[in-house]
């Protein structure tokens, strides 16, 4: 008996937001902060806390600067006696992000270098003092970058 096959294509297309996402968990980040990244608007961005005080905070880069220190009325308040009043600024041109040290004790560090200042791309590790921070864009810009 000869039966016909019935023949379809089984391959799967992902796209650029779905391999951003996968990147994200497997870089550990749980649903919860998942979601968060997920709903960020274009040009905006989240830091997370993953070492040091207050692990698991999250800080959102919305405006064109944003002043992390020790001081208390930087926009991102980091308590602890490693970090500068005035540590490290994260300035937005667009879709993209830098950070610049401000002549800190102790140095800013862009993926485990010390930095004057950086540009910031998805899933970076910036250390300001004790605290690491993993830097997360919005998925959308993330997808519009690979042009998918």
């Amino acid at each position: 008996m000869n039966r016909a096959r019935n023949e379809t294509d089984t391959t799967l297309h992902f796209t650029g937001e779905f391999a951003a996402q996968l990147a994200a968990l497997e870089a550990g980040v749980t649903a919860e902060e998942l979601e968060a990244i997920a709903a960020l608007p274009s040009g905006s961005a989240l830091l997370i806390v993953r070492r040091g005080p207050n692990m698991g905070a999250r800080f959102l880069l919305d405006s064109d600067s944003t002043l992390a220190g020790r001081h208390p009325e930087a926009d991102i308040f980091l308590d602890d006696v490693t970090v500068s009043r005035r540590h490290a600024s994260f300035t937005r041109r667009g879709t993209t992000f830098e950070v610049t040290d401000h002549g800190s004790l102790n140095g800013t560090y862009f993926d485990g270098v010390r930095v004057e200042s950086a540009v910031l791309s998805d899933g970076a590790e910036v250390q300001v003092g004790k605290f690491r921070l993993t830097f997360y864009p919005s998925r959308l810009d993330v997808v519009a970058a690979t042009g998918e």
